[in-house]
């Protein structure tokens, strides 16, 4: 199957704000997704240190069924969304997105060390860009705006040190 062009990212702009729209008109809550992988992970760690877990306040209050939350079966619906959209496009396959200076190796280090600080950064903030910049912002809280600013400020930041990896 011949791979098909992407969207125009405004066409996309616009369907993710009719979706963040239909959450909040359909489960009245806005999007989300680290706290999805914060439920996971603790229900993970639940099977190996469930003492520790439950001694710790801020583990103990996420240690419930990960499934008893919408934002888990929301992450689940994007996955299998994007899964269902790649092969819809031609574009299910294996591979590694990066530029010609960089080995896959290195792109893969890059990407889950740029991960871990932005799943770290959006437990400080409660909230990752979906959860707090998206819903925040389209509900007009100081705090989703100012993690929207931050964002930007730090990728425009450590751009420039990473710019090579892509040109």
């Amino acid at each position: 199957m011949k791979e098909q062009k992407y969207w125009s990212p405004y066409v996309a702009g616009v369907g993710l704000g009719l979706t963040l729209l239909l959450a909040f008109v359909l489960m009245g809550r806005g999007l989300g997704a680290s706290g999805a992988m914060m439920r996971f992970e603790v229900w993970f760690m639940g099977l190996f240190a469930a003492d520790h877990i439950a001694a710790n306040p801020y583990f103990s209050k996420y240690a419930i069924n990960p499934l008893s939350n919408w934002l888990v079966f929301e992450v689940i619906g994007v996955m299998v969304g994007g899964f269902i959209s790649g092969a819809m496009a031609g574009r299910l396959k294996f591979a590694v997105g990066k530029g010609p200076r960089i080995s896959n190796k290195g792109r893969l280090a890059l990407a889950f060390l740029g991960g871990s600080i932005m799943g770290f950064g959006a437990r400080l903030a409660r909230g990752c860009t979906s959860g707090l910049a998206l819903t925040g912002g389209a509900t007009l809280a100081v705090g989703g705006w100012a993690f929207m600013f931050a964002v930007f400020a730090g990728a425009y930041a450590t751009a420039w040190f990473v710019r090579r990896q892509w040109i």
